[in-house]
C-alpha cells in the first residue's frame, strides 16, 4: 500500500489549525503538571543534579522532534506516528502504537480530570469533587465536539496562560537571584547539602524518567498536522520553535528554582513553585499556583481528548476498530470516536474515584508505558522510514533529521534504557509489569482478528452530509 492510500483514507478532517496554534498546542501539552508538580518529584530523586536529568530528557525530546518532524513534513496525516509505523514497519506495528498510545492518553486524562476536582476543592471545599469533574468534562467535550477551530482557539488560550505564568516566574526568579540578593538565596544551594549529586548518578538517571514524562505530549503536534492549514510551513515552524521554548522554559525554570529553594524543600509533596513564592514572600502565592495548575490540568484534558479522538479515528480508518468510529460529522469532527474516548475517560475517572491509590498508580504505570513505548517506536520507525525513502529514491526531504542514523539510534537507545530502568525503580516498577502484558494482549487480538482484514472503506460513505 502506498502512503497516499493511508492519507486518502484519513481524509475529511478540516484543516483549520494555524502555525501559531500548533506551536501553542505542543507547548501546552508539554508544560503542565509535569513541570508544576512533577519537577518536585524529580528533585527528590536527584537533588540539584536534576538539571542534568532534565537536560538528558531535553536531548531525547530534541532527537524525537527531529525524527518526527522529518516524517510529518513528508506525510502530514492525523494517523501520524501510528500511520508511519503501519506503512514503514508493518500493519501490526501501527496497530500496537496506536492502541498503546490511545490507552495511555485515555488513562492520563482520567487522572487529570480527577485532579481538577482536587484543585477546585482549594476554593470550594464544601462542593463534592465529582461535580467539578462532570462540569469541566462536559465543557471540554463540548469544545472538542464543536470543531477543530474551536479546539485550537481554546487550547491556544490555555497555553498562553501557562506560558505567561512561566515567563513571570522566570522574571521574578531572576530578580531574586541576581538583583535582590536575598539572604540564603544563590547558586551555593546547588552544593550546600550533599553536593551536586546527593543521590548519586543512579538518582540522576532515575529522575530522567520523570523528565521524559514531563516532556511527553510534544508528539501531539504531529497528530494535529492532519488538520493544519498549511502543513509543511506550519509543521516546520511549530517543531523548531516548540523545542527551543520547551528547553528554555524547563531548564531555566528549574535552574532558578534550585537557586532559591534548598532542594530538600523543593522535593516535598508541595509544588516547588509554591515553595519559591513563599520564600520570596509574594502574597496569595498558593492561590495563584493553584489557578495555574488548574489551567494546566484543563489544558491537558482538552488536548488529550483531541488526541485520543484522532487516534481512534485513525484506527477505524485502518480497519482496526469498528467502521462507525471513522465517521465524521458535517463539521469534520469524528464524533463517534470522541464518544468512545469519553467512555474510556469516564471508566478511568470512576476507577480513580473508587480506589484512588491502587487505580491511580496502575493508570499512571500503563499511561507511562504507552507513552514511552510510542516514543521508542517513533525512533525505530524513523530508521525504517529513512532507509526505505533513500532506497526507493523518494523526493528530496524538505526537513531532514541531522546525524542520521547515529542520533536516531542514540534516541532509541536512551528510550529503551529509560524503559528498562523503570523495572528497577520501585516507584515505576508497574510500568513494565503492566505494559508488557498489555502489548502481548494487543498482539494476540491483532493476530486473531485483524491480521488479514483490509483497511476500511473510508471515503464518502463515512462522512455525514452537511445539514
Amino acid at each position: 500500500m502506498a502512503f497516499d492510500d493511508i492519507v486518502q483514507r484519513e481524509q475529511g478532517l478540516h484543516r483549520h489549525l494555524s502555525a501559531a496554534q500548533m506551536g501553542m498546542i505542543a507547548i501546552g501539552g508539554a508544560i503542565g503538571t509535569g513541570l508544576f508538580l512533577g519537577s518536585g518529584f524529580a528533585i527528590s530523586f536527584a537533588g540539584p543534579s536534576v538539571l542534568v536529568s532534565y537536560a538528558i530528557g531535553a536531548l531525547i525530546s530534541l532527537l524525537l522532534i527531529g525524527c518526527l518532524a522529518e516524517m510529518t513534513v513528508a506525510h502530514p496525516t492525523s494517523g501520524s506516528f501510528g500511520a508511519y509505523a503501519e506503512h514503514y514497519i508493518a500493519p501490526w506495528a501501527g496497530f500496537l502504537v496506536r492502541y498503546a498510545y490511545w490507552a495511555a492518553i485515555v488513562l492520563a486524562v482520567g487522572t487529570e480530570v480527577t485532579a481538577v476536582g482536587v484543585y477546585m476543592g482549594y476554593w470550594f471545599p464544601e462542593v463534592p469533587r465529582w461535580i467539578w469533574v462532570l462540569v469541566f468534562s462536559a465543557v471540554l467535550v463540548g469544545v472538542n465536539a464543536t470543531s477543530v477551530k474551536t479546539f485550537g482557539a481554546v487550547e491556544y488560550g490555555f497555553s498562553a496562560i501557562k506560558v505567561a505564568a512561566i515567563v513571570a516566574f522566570i522574571l521574578i526568579g531572576s530578580f531574586v537571584v541576581f538583583g535582590a540578593r536575598q539572604p540564603g538565596v544563590g547558586f551555593h544551594l546547588y552544593v550546600a547539602d550533599g553536593g551536586f549529586f546527593p543521590k548519586g548518578l543512579w538518582g540522576t538517571w532515575t529522575a530522567v524518567i520523570i523528565a521524559i514524562f514531563s516532556y511527553l505530549s510534544i508528539e501531539m503536534i504531529a497528530v494535529a498536522a492532519g488538520e493544519a492549514r498549511d502543513p509543511q510551513r506550519a509543521i516546520t515552524s511549530a517543531f523548531r520553535s516548540t523545542m527551543v521554548r520547551l528547553v528554555v522554559f524547563y531548564l531555566l525554570t528549574i535552574t532558578l528554582m534550585l537557586a532559591i529553594v534548598p532542594w530538600q524543600q523543593a522535593g516535598t509533596d508541595k509544588s516547588p513553585f509554591v515553595a519559591v513564592m513563599e520564600i520570596i514572600g509574594i502574597p496569595g502565592a498558593a492561590g495563584v499556583i493553584n489557578f495555574v495548575v488548574l489551567v494546566a490540568a484543563l489544558s491537558a484534558m482538552n488536548s488529550q481528548l483531541y488526541i485520543t479522538t484522532r487516534m481512534m479515528f485513525s484506527l477505524s480508518r485502518a480497519g482496526h476498530a469498528p467502521t462507525a468510529l471513522g465517521r465524521l460529522d458535517a463539521r469534520g469532527v469524528p464524533l463517534p470516536a470522541l464518544v468512545l474516548s469519553c467512555a474510556g475517560i469516564a471508566l478511568a475517572t470512576g476507577l480513580n474515584l473508587w480506589r484512588p491509590e491502587e487505580s491511580f498508580m496502575w493508570m499512571i504505570a500503563v499511561s507511562m508505558f504507552g507513552a514511552m513505548f510510542t516514543w521508542f517506536m517513533i525512533f525505530v520507525t524513523h530508521l525504517f522510514f529513512r532507509r526505505r525513502w533513500n532506497r526507493e529514491g523518494g523526493q528530496r526531504l524538505v526537513f531532514r533529521m541531522w546525524g542520521f542514523p547515529a542520533l536516531t539510534l542514540l534516541g532509541a537507545g536512551l528510550m529503551l534504557a529509560a524503559m528498562l530502568t523503570t523495572l528497577f525503580t520501585p516507584a515505576f516498577r508497574l510500568t513494565l509489569l503492566t505494559g508488557i502484558p498489555f502489548l502481548a494482549v494487543l498482539s494476540v487480538v491483532y493476530a486473531l482478528k485483524y491480521r488479514h482484514r483490509p483497511a476500511a472503506d473510508t471515503l464518502a460513505p463515512l462522512r455525514k452530509p452537511a445539514a
